[in-house]
C-alpha cells in the first residue's frame, strides 16, 4: 500500500497563491502551486511525484495527441467552519475514471495512487481552499496515453496526472438551454457513460452554435429519434413533474453516472419526491409545461452543482420558469452545500477528510 511516505515530495520555494484573491475566482483560470505525477511503463506505475506546477515536455508523435486516449475526472475539496478540509466522494470518482479507464484500454489507477495521491497533494495546498460558500477547490484527475508512435493500438505508456484550482460558482446566473435536434453527444455502445476527452471535443461545436443563437448549453437528444433527452451540456439534468423529479436513465450507456447526481437522488428522495431513473421524451416535457406540471428544470454535475433552468427552448417553442419561487432544487443545492462546509451531519459518509 503506497503512503505519503512514499511519494516522491518537492516543494516550491514561492507560493503563487500572494497576491491573488480567491473570492469570486473564476472556475479554471488560477493553478496551485504543486501536482501529482506518475508514470505508467513496463506494465505498472513508477514512484508517484508531487512537485511544483508546471509545464510538461510532449514529444510531437505522443500517442494521445494524435489518437485521444485520454481521460479525467472532476472532484472538490471544500473548507468547513472549523478549518478542516474535506473532498466531496472521491472514492466514486476513483471507480468511475477505472471505468473509463477500462473502456478506453488503458491501465486502472489504484487506490493508494489516486486517493492518497489526491490526498497528500490537497493536505500541501489546503491554504489554497476558499473558506467561502459556494466556493471550493476543484480536483482534476487525468490520464493520457504517452507511447512515442505512430499507429493505432493501445498505448503500452501512460501518464497520470493530478492538479487543482480554486474556484467560485460556475454558473453565475440560471441558464437558457436549446434542445439540440441535429448533433449528438452519444450513442448506445459508444462512451458517453466515460469521462473521455473525446466527449467534450466532440460537443464544442453545438456548443458554440447555441452560444450564437443566445443560449448558454444545449440539450442533447439521442442518436437515433432525436426523442429522448440525454444530458445538459457537461451536466446531467432533472425535471420535476408534479411531484415526482424525472431523470434519463443510465440502461443505455449514454450518459454520465454523475456523483452530483446520485446525491440528488438520494436527496430528493429524503424530501419526500418520487425519482424516476428512465427515458424521457421531449414531447412529454412540453405536454407537461403546458398542463402547468412542469415545476423546475435543473442540471447537475461537480463543476456546476446545481444549476437552475430559467429557459428551454424547442424548436420555436419556449419554455419560461420563474427560478425566483422554486422551492425544491434549492432545497437540494442548500442540503448538499451543508453537509459538504460541515454544517450539518455527513450521515451519508460522503465527505473524506484530509
Amino acid at each position: 500500500m503506497t503512503s505519503a511516505a512514499d511519494f516522491k515530495i518537492t516543494r516550491t520555494q514561492h507560493s503563487k497563491l500572494e497576491g491573488i484573491s480567491l473570492k469570486n475566482v473564476p472556475f479554471g483560470k488560477y493553478f496551485t502551486d504543486h501536482m501529482l505525477e506518475v508514470d505508467y511503463e513496463d506494465g505498472e506505475w513508477k514512484t508517484p511525484e508531487i512537485k511544483p506546477y508546471g509545464p510538461l515536455s510532449l514529444d510531437p508523435s505522443l500517442a494521445a495527441l494524435h489518437y485521444g486516449q485520454a481521460i479525467f475526472e472532476g472532484i472538490k475539496a471544500y473548507k468547513s467552519e472549523d478549518g478542516n478540509a474535506w473532498v466531496f466522494r472521491p472514492y466514486d470518482n476513483w471507480r468511475r475514471f477505472n471505468l473509463s479507464a477500462a473502456r478506453m484500454e488503458m491501465p486502472q489507477v489504484p487506490e493508494e495512487i489516486f486517493i492518497e495521491g489526491l490526498r497528500t497533494l490537497i493536505d500541501i495546498e489546503r491554504n489554497w481552499i476558499p473558506a467561502m460558500d459556494n466556493h471550493s477547490l476543484y480536483i482534476r484527475p487525468f490520464m493520457f496515453s504517452t507511447d512515442l508512435a505512430i499507429g493505432v493500438r493501445p498505448s503500452a505508456k501512460y501518464k497520470f496526472l493530478i492538479i487543482l484550482c480554486p474556484t467560485g460558482p460556475y454558473y453565475a446566473a440560471p441558464m437558457r438551454i436549446y434542445v439540440e435536434e441535429k448533433y449528438v453527444r452519444a450513442v448506445q455502445g459508444g462512451i458517453g457513460f466515460t469521462k473521455a476527452a473525446a466527449n467534450y471535443g466532440g460537443a464544442l461545436h453545438p456548443s458554440q452554435e447555441a452560444h450564437k443563437k443566445g443560449y448558454d448549453q444545449v440539450l442533447w437528444t439521442d442518436a437515433y429519434e432525436h426523442k429522448y433527452v440525454q444530458e445538459c451540456g457537461t451536466m446531467n439534468v432533472f425535471f420535476i413533474i408534479g411531484n415526482t423529479a424525472v431523470t434519463p436513465g443510465l440502461e443505455a450507456g449514454t450518459i454520465l453516472a454523475g456523483v452530483t447526481r446520485d446525491s440528488t437522488i438520494t436527496l430528493l428522495k429524503e424530501m419526500g419526491l418520487t425519482v424516476e431513473e428512465r427515458q424521457l421524451s421531449i414531447d412529454e416535457i412540453v405536454e407537461a409545461y403546458k398542463a402547468g406540471t412542469l415545476k423546475e428544470v435543473f442540471g447537475t454535475g461537480t463543476a456546476a452543482t446545481i444549476s437552475p433552468i430559467k429557459e428551454l427552448t424547442y424548436r420555436d417553442f419556449d419554455m419560461k420558469f420563474d427560478v425566483d419561487a422554486w422551492t425544491i432544487s434549492p432545497e437540494v443545492k442548500r442540503r448538499m452545500d451543508a453537509i459538504k462546509y460541515g454544517k450539518e451531519a455527513d450521515v451519508h459518509e460522503w465527505m473524506f477528510k484530509i
